[in-house]
């Protein structure tokens, strides 16, 4: 085996390169059997994750794990000074509200905030002054105040009733009536706090989490989009990294001011080293680790391939229209759809691999096997939660056979990369039933909005995302089908959808907005005449489906409570988007015959750009083709550890068990996509930016002194030249 050992930052130039040039090979995406005996293969202690939640804090495993005091304070420190942000992750790093998160998190919002002609997501944004901060519009942050379980209270309320819809109406009583109580316990003055009901263990638990709302949010700082983003798409997902995928933003107060916190993280600027613990704070989105076997079956055969489907061919619908309307696709800011659309895609792909690796699936059903037979074991156990896993079995067996719809249908009404004219369709049907069943006025009034609301995407765009819909229609139901004979009315999906959208009163908002005001479109209407077959196929395949995931939904809970019972704290609750705390260590892995260093540097950027010269994803900003003589390339700029992240931990903190600030998450490796149904630390990594090369970065490129200091000393700095002043 080659190995590429670098064991220090001062990497020289051609290492750096070989290791980025070994990065542009393809990864192997998970474990291969070879010649393991699956009947020999069990799970792991950590398969669940480390995915760890605040009420249920692992105080004891991380003293003694990693040698010093977790005791409550440190996790009420930790956990005040990290917020959520949409989507995203971030931590406050100053006592002046200042935060931290990935330039990521923030792209679409460096493009509100940019004035007519400054192009602020291209060219970045520094505010010199306070003055200078640009408040976001429609943008939140939210810290975690207080936890209450509630379990034992939700429980009491639904045990014994028998109905599944009047149990869910019963929750929803009790739920309002805890954050009612919550709220008023927790509010103040100038106070924005909400209560969010938590389902842990897919209903197993329930915790009541309140939250202080920021909503007055400004940006501070953004790097330029091609340095937050170095290495565009083709890299997404892969390590080595070289992105400076960072931001910074300030919270404000309801008075106006910068919000003093008394909760923040110290700045790391000493870094950490191969080997050291690193803590990540964040808010990782849904997994699927707690899913019996027969669900990830399910999954495997019908949802994901459904849809990585759907994900690529809407990608490339808006890569056509990009390609063919350069400037209206630069003024809708298609690029950053597709880029979200992409990172599904790559998620979707890494997800089918993992369901379809037996080592995978061999241990999660060896986790299984362990799990009922503990319930057999017990006499109260098995009497309370016998043939859950069977009853779970035979609804997916019910949901597969729905899978030809399921694809037909997936996300029909979709308002960003769906039809249009198919959303005014539902909406048309809608409108007709409400009229016919005698809805007063004053509800066909408010249909009749919703219909004249949903506008327009430009011409070639709607076509194309049509077309798409047509032909999952035909792949999934097939060519002979009703529903694909009414929509099949001129041959192909571009003809077809071509000739709807030139003929039917639903094909743009101007024509339906003159055929409402003329009374009925006539019955011939290529649109509405879809009608009649489209719809009630679609609404009889929705009402069973959604049927089937309210009874997987009640397993579910059944499932989770049952899991407490018999492991109790010990394994994590999957993610929901909500707080967690994560454990690693900072370690570099084996990959395709060589080793990924734990770190990289700005060395990396260079060889990077020059062995890619003249390709859009590795190009370079102005400021930065020719970097300053005082910027040290040989400074950590990501590196990895094997904390347990996913989706929406980006922009989380990485910080030592001093509580400082080393690095933000920003992305996994291929390794980790499988995360979403286990837990593999042996090559998955979580991918992060270093705050020494933050530093570095603002220091010397940027010069952000006002920043800069803020940082070392804990001063709020109004200006450059406070801020020059103390640094000299």
């Amino acid at each position: 085996m080659v190995q590429i050992l670098v064991q220090s930052s001062r990497w020289p130039s051609c290492v750096a390169l070989l290791v980025a040039v070994l990065a542009a090979w393809s990864e192997p995406a998970l474990p291969q059997v070879g010649g393991v005996d699956l009947d020999t293969v069990r799970a792991g202690q950590f398969d669940g994750g480390k995915m760890w939640t605040f009420e249920y804090t692992p105080a004891q495993y991380f003293s003694t794990t990693y040698g010093f005091t977790a005791d409550e304070a440190w996790f009420e420190r930790a956990r005040m000074a990290a917020l959520r942000i949409p989507g995203c992750s971030a931590s406050f790093v100053s006592p002046n509200g200042l935060l931290a998160t990935n330039h990521h998190c923030v792209r679409s919002r460096v493009s509100a905030v940019s004035m007519p002609g400054e192009g602020l997501l291209d060219n970045g944004f520094y505010a010199t002054s306070l003055a200078e901060e640009r408040r976001i519009p429609d943008y939140y942050a939210d810290q975690l105040i207080a936890i209450e379980d509630v379990t034992d209270e939700i429980f009491s309320g639904t045990d014994g009733v028998l109905s599944a819809a009047e149990r869910e109406r019963m929750r929803g009583e009790i739920f309002a009536e805890i954050q009612a109580r919550l709220i008023e316990r927790h509010a103040s003055g100038s106070d924005s706090v909400w209560v969010q009901m938590i389902a842990l263990y897919n209903g197993g638990r329930y915790s009541a989490y309140v939250f202080r709302r920021f909503t007055d949010i400004r940006l501070v700082m953004a790097v330029e989009h091609d340095m937050g983003f170095f290495g565009g798409d083709p890299d997404n997902f892969t390590y080595p990294r070289y992105a400076l995928d960072f931001a910074f933003l300030r919270a404000y107060g309801a008075n106006g001011e910068p919000y003093e916190t008394d909760h923040h993280f110290g700045w790391g600027v000493d870094g950490v080293e191969e080997g050291d613990v690193v803590f990540v704070i964040g808010n990782p989105g849904p997994t699927n680790r707690l899913n019996t076997v027969a669900q990830l079956e399910f999954l495997r055969d019908v949802q994901v391939p459904v849809q990585r489907a759907w994900l690529a061919s809407r990608h490339r619908a808006l890569g056509a229209f990009r390609e063919g309307h350069p400037a209206e696709a630069e003024a809708l800011d298609i690029r950053n759809r597709m880029f979200s659309l992409s990172n599904s895609l790559k998620a979707a792909i890494g997800r089918l691999d993992a369901l379809h690796s037996d080592l995978i699936m061999a241990k999660r059903r060896d986790a299984e096997r362990a799990l009922q037979q503990r319930v057999a074991e017990n006499a109260e156990w098995s009497a309370q939660y016998g043939g859950l896993f069977d009853r779970m079995a035979a609804v997916q067996q019910r949901k597969a056979e729905l899978a030809d719809s399921y694809g037909a249908f997936y996300l029909l009404g979709h308002s960003t990369y769906g039809s249009q004219a198919m959303r005014r369709l539902l909406a048309a049907f809608s409108f007709a039933v409400a009229r016919d069943r005698g809805a007063p006025e004053d509800s066909l009034a408010e249909l009749r909005n919703a219909i004249l609301a949903i506008g327009d995407h430009p011409r070639d765009l709607e076509q194309r995302l049509l077309a798409e819909r047509l032909a999952d229609i035909e792949r999934h139901l097939g060519a002979d089908h009703e529903v694909t004979q009414a929509v099949f009315r001129d041959g192909t999906p571009a003809a077809s959808s071509a000739a709807l959208l030139a003929h039917s009163a639903l094909g743009s908002a101007e024509a339906t907005r003159q055929a409402m005001e003329q009374g009925d479109p006539p019955a011939d209407d290529p649109g509405l005449a879809l009608i009649p077959t489209l719809v009630p196929a679609y609404l009889e395949y929705r009402s069973a489906f959604r049927a089937l995931l309210a009874e997987e939904r009640e397993l579910g809970s059944q499932l989770g409570r049952v899991r407490f019972d018999v492991y109790g704290r010990t394994v994590p609750p999957d993610a929901t988007f909500s707080p967690r705390i994560t454990d690693g260590v900072v370690m570099g892995y084996e990959y395709n015959g060589t080793l990924a260093p734990p770190y990289t540097t700005f060395y990396g950027v260079y060889d990077r750009a020059h062995s890619h010269s003249g390709k859009v994803d590795w190009a370079l900003p102005s400021r930065w083709r020719q970097p300053p003589a005082d910027l040290d390339l040989s400074t950590p700029l990501n590196f990895v550890s094997t904390a347990d992240t996913y989706g929406g931990n980006s922009g989380s903190p990485a910080v030592t068990p001093d509580l400082a600030l080393v690095g933000l998450n920003f992305d996994r490796n291929i390794n980790g996509l499988s995360r979403d149904y286990i837990y593999l630390p042996e090559q998955g990594r979580n991918i992060m930016v270093d705050m020494r090369a933050v530093h570095a970065a603002l220091d010397h490129v940027y010069d952000a002194d006002r920043i800069v200091q803020e940082l070392l000393t804990g001063r709020l700095f109004a200006t450059e030249a406070e801020a020059d002043a103390v640094r000299e």
